[in-house]
């Protein structure tokens, strides 16, 4: 029995003691290590390395990035430009250089307020193009008439005022034009029907005693007398009618505040062979001829 214990103890003094030595070895092992490291600084330059490492993974990460951003908006910038938005070129930030960046206007409206500003300075430059411009805007003369050839195509007398007509003429569009004419005691109804006249279409449609018209019968006028404009033999509903000199740019619509056509007016008249005329210039649609009356010449036309 005490054979036994005795057994059991030298044992377990003989592990220990064995244990013991391992822990020592090991941590002599470990110290020797450390004091290793210490004399060559390698623990500094595990750190710095490990450091380095991690600025060079994200600097990489970034240039991903940012190649991922550039593809992406030169895709949405083609989109875009498939889809017909306005693109916009800016000027490179850091020289001036021929080379440019295309901006999607949508891309401009995340630029800050200043940055827009300090773009949008040098366009002062442009004052005088613009100025021209708006100077040839404002020149008031026969260019900005609509006058087109039309056919009547139906015509009545009106049903509250016995001086009127009330036609329908096709001036080449899609659905006939409602015209009131004060031609009555002028010119008799049946020479109206289906017959081929000069129309000036960008008047503002107004109401002639309830009815709603949409241009004007040009006529030679003296006091005596009242003649419809004879077009060229040829001439369709939908000829446009020119004056040499003054290139066409008709309004959309005339400004009545404008006094636009009160303006031409004295200056349209029919010269010595009949031929309306724009300051002595013919009326008259391009490859057919001009833009005649009847019988009166040297009077008003309107």
């Amino acid at each position: 029995m005490k054979g036994n214990y005795f057994k059991s103890i030298r044992i377990i003094i003989r592990n220990m003691s064995h244990n013991h030595s391992t822990v020592l070895n090991n941590a002599e092992i470990a110290e020797n290590r450390l004091a290793d490291l210490r004399k060559k600084g390698s623990l500094d330059e595990v750190r710095k390395f490990k450091i380095q490492e991690k600025i060079n993974s994200l600097i990489k990460e970034n240039n991903i990035l940012s190649s991922k951003v550039v593809k992406a908006k030169l895709e949405l910038i083609k989109l875009e430009t498939q889809q017909g938005k306005k693109q916009y070129q800016l000027p490179d930030k850091t020289a001036f250089t021929s080379d440019t960046l295309l901006v999607s206007s949508s891309t401009l409206e995340a630029i800050p307020q200043e940055t827009k500003k300090a773009k949008k300075e040098p366009a002062k430059k442009k004052e005088k193009p613009e100025n021209a411009s708006s100077s040839v805007d404002s020149v008031v003369d026969i260019r900005k008439l609509d006058l087109r050839i039309g056919k009547i195509i139906d015509i009545n007398k009106h049903p509250d005022a016995d001086s009127l007509y009330v036609e329908k003429i096709d001036c080449g569009e899609n659905i006939p034009r409602t015209v009131v004419s004060g031609l009555v005691n002028h010119v008799p109804i049946d020479d109206m029907r289906d017959r081929i006249v000069m129309v000036l279409c960008n008047l503002k449609p107004v109401k002639m005693r309830g009815v709603t018209s949409e241009a004007m019968v040009m006529c030679a006028s003296s006091p005596e007398k009242v003649e419809v404009l004879i077009p060229p033999a040829g001439a369709i509903p939908g000829d446009l009618v020119s004056c040499e000199g003054y290139p066409r740019e008709p309004e959309p619509q005339l400004n009545p505040k404008k006094k636009i056509f009160e303006t031409c007016a004295p200056d349209l008249k029919t010269d010595d062979k009949k031929i309306a005329c724009y300051k002595g210039s013919p009326l008259v649609v391009p490859g057919k001829g001009p833009v005649v009356a009847a019988t009166l010449h040297g009077v008003s036309v309107k």
